[in-house]
């Protein structure tokens, strides 16, 4: 402690102390005044991670997923709403280890995430994000009259907002460049596919960023969002891996978009084109609008950083599970 000399004090300041000290204390019928209740100071919120921590933690996140991972081609239980049949040469990751994975890259992960699908090739760098809101049944009788310019609007404006967050912990601002594949819907499957590209905020147009391909199967009770990221020099040959899971998607019986009752179901407070421009935004641009970061990070510190030869698939190299362990492994986790 520095305890600064004190000279002289001036005549006001006599005054004041002597007024003071020659002021009558309480009567005694008086009640003596409660004391104030000490002041808690907030914990300090920590800083943001610096590259090495960041680094750490997604050889940390990857190292817990590999232990309870599903390799395909196998059947995994999504919920008590639907299985997915998992293709060969992939990873199921559930809940709890998915949503690990996801804050080690930036995001902020809810607690609708179900798991994650990665490929176990040598080459493979892209990740499907598995998710379900159960928010009721969705009606689509707008999906005509949506406006695609509209929509990315949103979009934009709702990853502006996050960017605050993710600045805060140390990650890149990115911005919404434009639509890769502008939303189609197929009323007789009930599915939906939509796609963006992502860049970090002082990046050109012209630079590979990340792509976030959202598709999604919608169910009685709600819907699933399978969102694949990758990049954009990408996104052509890695189609095929989001329509396959979301052809292997089935739900299950009583909980398809057929079977809603609309007389005691819940239906959802808002429609297919609000889903797009505006719950997209809330309920699933983070993972959009991380890919760009995330990718970069992921051929970095997966690969790199963790040390494999032969990329993620060292990494996922064991016995597959058993039916009964896929379905425990997939159940919602509580957080």
């Amino acid at each position: 402690m520095i305890v600064k000399s004190v000279g002289r004090a001036s005549p006001v300041a006599l005054c004041l102390a002597l007024a003071i000290v020659a002021s009558p204390g309480p009567s005694r019928a008086q009640t003596a005044p409660t004391p104030a209740a000490p002041t808690t100071q907030a914990a300090p919120q920590p800083g943001p991670m610096t590259a090495e921590q960041k680094a750490a933690e997604v050889k940390s996140a990857w190292s817990d997923a590999q232990k309870v991972a599903t390799l395909g081609p196998n059947d995994v239980k999504l919920l008590d709403q639907a299985d997915l049949k998992l293709p060969d040469n992939t990873a199921f990751v559930p809940a709890l280890q998915a949503k690990r994975i996801l804050r080690a890259y930036g995001n902020t992960p809810g607690a609708d995430v179900v798991g994650l699908v990665t490929g176990t090739a040598e080459k493979d760098d892209w990740l499907v994000v598995v998710r379900y809101i159960k928010e009721g049944y969705i009606k689509d009788d707008d999906a005509k009259d949506w406006n695609a310019d509209d929509l990315l609007a949103n979009i934009k404006e709702g990853t502006a907002q996050s960017n605050e967050d993710r600045a805060a912990r140390g990650f890149p601002k990115l911005r919404i460049v434009g639509w890769i594949e502008k939303p189609t819907y197929d009323a007789q499957t009930h599915r939906l596919v939509w796609s963006l590209s992502s860049k970090q905020e002082n990046e050109p147009d012209s630079a590979d960023g990340g792509v976030n391909y959202n598709t999604y199967a919608l169910g009685r009770d709600g819907y699933f969002s399978l969102n694949l990221l990758t990049s954009q020099s990408e996104v052509e040959a890695k189609k095929p891996v989001a329509h396959t899971l979301l052809s292997n998607l089935t739900y299950v019986d009583g909980k398809r978009y057929s079977d809603v009752n609309m007389s005691t179901d819940r239906i959802a407070a808002y429609g297919l084109a609000a889903l797009v421009g505006g719950v997209a935004v809330k309920k699933l641009g983070l993972f959009a609008i991380a890919a760009a970061f995330l990718l970069k990070f992921a051929k970095i510190g997966i690969i790199a950083v963790i040390g494999l030869g032969a990329g993620i698939s060292r990494l996922f190299k064991r016995k597959p599970k058993t039916d009964s362990q896929v379905a425990a492994s997939s159940a919602h986790d509580p957080s």
